[in-house]
């Protein structure tokens, strides 16, 4: 059965460089090029993270990751909002908040270092009706005790001092909340790796796993659907983000909890109409529903994005409201899981999918924080979709996964289950984990 992490496994730190042993092929009589220590799966924000943090503490491994698109970061980390979060929503003590306050730190020095461009832009999260105000302090105190920084409540009066075009009642401010291009800063880490002598192999799509047996148990063989060549490695993580489930089964992992894809569209300001709002800016969350509304999210292109709504995509990687792949969208709307959150939040569900095709219905959602806002103003932005990881129940699994698979795959595999937002602003922080994590199991 899969098992949820738990804060103990947060904060850990492995000590020295010489710890982990290298087990490369060419110290086994094997010559293989294509055999490895360590080998990721999954080209997304995580993966790359991951890689990086194996290679930067044994640099003596050979290492390889494996993306099964022409490049890197191509679907939930290069479609994202780009917002560097501050820890405000999340359960005090829990591992997400511990990951993204600590990932948002590592986040900002990262890009520092390295010269990615980002903004502290701020945020502003406004309540703008007075049943709302409880949730709000709510949050605050949340905040604080997440150790969110310079985060504070303001007055009403003072909410145009941030953002002129803005109203409200009150609102959170925390200074501190970011944008940055994601693609750009996974690119980075795998320029980092290839740099350091990292293997990458793109258009690697992965089919199955197998046990060679020439090397007997030490090695597990990877096999692409679209490539004759076959990886072999030492010890395999996988981060496979909207397939993580399906990566997981090929090695005899669990087929719980699935991977269910919500797709989520935005509008765009005009150009023209781009200074109504300088930084990010977000409603108070209503606690029955897990996605946190319609927002002004400020791109490092300049772009303004609003939205998104959350609809079930009738595809794993379907952006389109016409993308479809029958068997994904089968499978999804035949779990119990999905039946189940479906009934219980159905005019929430109904509610998105009008927004999703009514433009002046978001618009007006959005002129609840900023009035001159109108439709003329908008057009049809991006959209992304997210992995939510979902239980037999209809809830939402909202704290990490891991699993090793069974039989003969476990002492060799790691799969990173469900890494839930904010992984890209905590992915530095998690990418640690993960290798604390591979070292405990690996009994390195």
């Amino acid at each position: 059965m899969w098992k949820v992490t738990g804060p103990s496994a947060a904060g850990k730190k492995l000590v020295g460089v010489g710890v982990f042993r290298s087990f490369s092929c060419s110290s086994n009589g094997n010559s293989d090029k294509h055999c490895y220590d360590v080998a990721v799966v999954g080209g997304g924000i995580v993966g790359p993270a991951v890689v990086r943090e194996v290679q930067t503490r044994y640099p003596t491994l050979k290492c390889a990751i494996l993306e099964k698109e022409s490049s890197f970061a191509q679907h939930q980390s290069g479609r994202s909002s780009g917002v560097i979060h501050a820890g405000i929503y999340y359960k005090p003590d829990s591992l997400m908040a511990k990951l993204c306050v600590s990932g948002l730190h590592k986040m900002y020095k990262f890009c520092e270092r390295h010269k990615i461009p980002h903004e502290r832009c701020g945020k502003l999260i406004v309540a703008t009706e007075r049943e709302e105000l409880p949730r709000l302090d709510e949050l605050l105190s949340r905040a604080k005790v997440n150790n969110v920084p310079d985060v504070k409540m303001i007055e009403g009066n003072e909410i145009q001092d941030i953002e002129p075009h803005c109203q409200g009642l009150r609102a959170i401010h925390s200074p501190h909340t970011g944008i940055v291009d994601y693609g750009a800063v996974a690119n980075h880490l795998v320029e980092l790796f290839r740099r350091d002598g990292g293997q990458t192999y793109t258009n690697f799509e992965v089919s199955s796993f197998s046990k060679p047996e020439a090397t007997s148990s030490e090695y597990v063989c990877i096999h692409s659907k679209n490539k004759e060549t076959v990886i072999k490695s030492k010890y395999v993580i996988t981060c496979a983000g909207l397939y993580s489930d399906k990566v997981a089964q090929m090695s005899g992992g669990d087929r719980l909890p699935k991977i269910v894809p919500f797709r989520g569209d935005y509008l765009v300001l005009k150009p023209g109409k781009r200074h109504l709002a300088r930084g990010n800016i977000y409603p108070v969350p209503d606690p029955r529903f897990p996605f946190l509304g319609f927002h002004f999210t400020p791109r490092m292109n300049g772009d303004m994005w609003l939205g998104p709504n959350a609809v079930l995509a009738f595809k794993r990687e379907g952006y389109s409201p016409f993308d479809f792949n029958a068997k994904e969208f089968i499978e999804a709307i035949t779990y119990r899981g999905v039946q189940k959150l479906v009934l219980k939040n159905f005019g929430y569900a109904a509610s998105e999918l009008y927004y999703g095709v009514n433009l002046r219905a978001t618009v007006k959602k959005l002129q609840r924080f900023i009035p001159d806002i109108t439709p003329d103003d908008v057009e049809r932005g991006p959209s992304g979709v997210r992995a939510i990881a979902l239980a037999p129940d209809g809830t939402l699994v909202s704290d990490f996964i891991y699993e090793g698979g069974t039989g003969d795959f476990s002492p060799h595999m790691l799969h990173v289950r469900n890494a839930p937002s904010p992984a890209a602003t905590s992915s530095l922080a998690i990418a640690e984990m993960v290798v604390d994590e591979a070292q405990k199991r690996f009994h390195l």
